[in-house]
């Protein structure tokens, strides 16, 4: 079959990959959740020969991720899983959690579903890298970002840039730490957050 092309991804992937061989590093087991075409996937495997690199995505998009994936024939690109954030999740846990422009894209209670069960596919000592455009203090960064967020919304309602502390908030929620808020061309951001194992808070 011919394979879905996303010309983005050949814009944003070097960019990205100069921060996930900083913070996947020392990562073994990496979860894409919305993997999109396929193609971030097979250049990040290639890139980081190290991981074992799982994409996931709805069931009508798996057959597209499928062709890139048998065209790289990489070794460390296993099958892709069917995922839908608000459906059931995989029992195998990841020491990396990746997804690019995704928050966008979901409505809001998938973007909270997703967090809710980010702990339940993560291992004690896990990172989370998210990439995509966000809007701080409640506002937009740029006026590209502004115009990107009315044309989303006219696409369907429930998209839409989504606020950094309100996302930050959820990571804190399901026990992630931000370490790197990286900014990136075309004023997007990529995110990093760690599993946060400081010892709690005492009560005075």
């Amino acid at each position: 079959m011919s394979k879905p092309d996303a010309p983005s991804c050949a814009r944003n992937r070097e960019p990205i990959l100069a921060v996930l061989r900083d913070h996947f590093v020392d990562r073994f087991k990496v979860l894409e959740v919305g993997s999109g075409t396929g193609q971030h996937a097979i250049h990040f495997a290639a890139a980081l020969p190290h991981l074992t690199w799982q994409t996931s995505e709805r069931l009508e998009h798996l057959s597209g991720i499928q062709a890139w994936l048998d065209a790289a024939a990489l070794p460390n690109t296993p099958a892709p899983l069917e995922l839908n954030v608000l459906g059931a999740w995989p029992i195998v846990r990841y020491d990396a959690i990746f997804s690019a422009n995704t928050l966008h894209i979901m409505s809001w209670a998938e973007v909270e579903r997703l967090f809710a069960c980010l702990p339940g596919v993560m291992t004690d000592d896990a990172k989370l890298a998210i990439y995509g455009p966000f809007n701080y203090g409640g506002r937009f960064t740029s006026e590209s970002n502004a115009a990107f967020d009315t044309w989303l919304k006219e696409r369907a309602a429930h998209q839409g840039l989504r606020d950094f502390e309100a996302v930050d908030a959820m990571a804190a929620k399901a026990g992630l730490k931000l370490v790197e808020d990286c900014a990136m061309p075309s004023n997007n951001r990529c995110l990093v957050w760690r599993t946060d194992r400081s010892p709690p808070r005492q009560v005075q």
